[in-house]
């Protein structure tokens, strides 16, 4: 399959992903996952946490921020960077052009971070995920020893999501 080829096909699976979450209850998926998420080592043993503010129809993982055992952190988009801002209940977001929320908080350094949990349209079980398409999490997953994981419902777990050279795999894959 050419590049223009897995183009086309990431692109009918958006649509399908996007569709195909408006079915899902969200809500109950979500504290489903967290529960999972809160029994793994990686998740106990993590310091430093990334998380992403949920789009609708998205898993919910803000719950996690009332461990005050952690250090969370969001990400922000600058250019065609994606930056890592410390988040807590308190901190001031605004709307991006993405139309996400972002903290308006200080980028700080992605190393330190032990935990990614990744947003995904959909993901394949090679561990790798359908984002949006504009690569960003690739570019900032590429090179970072922290564990990387996708939290999302089982129907969107695929068979093949026809990842490129350039995409990045996560480490595990959480479902309710």
């Amino acid at each position: 399959m050419n590049s223009s080829d897995i183009d086309n096909k990431k692109s009918e699976l958006r649509i399908w992903a996007k569709n195909k979450r408006k079915e899902i209850d969200i809500k109950l998926v979500s504290n489903l996952i967290i529960y999972k998420l809160l029994e793994l080592a990686e998740y106990k043993n993590a310091h430093n946490i990334m998380i992403f503010y949920p789009l609708p129809n998205e898993i919910d993982l803000l719950e996690l921020t009332k461990d005050k055992t952690k250090n969370f952190y969001l990400p922000k988009i600058c250019g065609d960077e994606l930056l890592c801002c410390p988040y807590d209940n308190s901190t001031k977001l605004q709307l991006s052009s993405f139309k996400t929320l972002e903290p308006t908080t200080k980028p700080c350094n992605k190393e330190n971070l032990d935990l990614i949990i990744v947003p995904a349209l959909a993901c394949d079980k090679k561990n790798y995920r359908l984002g949006y398409g504009k690569g960003f999490y690739d570019r900032f997953l590429k090179d970072l020893t922290a564990i990387k994981i996708v939290c999302i419902p089982q129907k969107l777990v695929l068979e093949n999501i026809y990842p490129n050279d350039f995409d990045i795999p996560v480490d595990k894959i959480i479902t309710e």
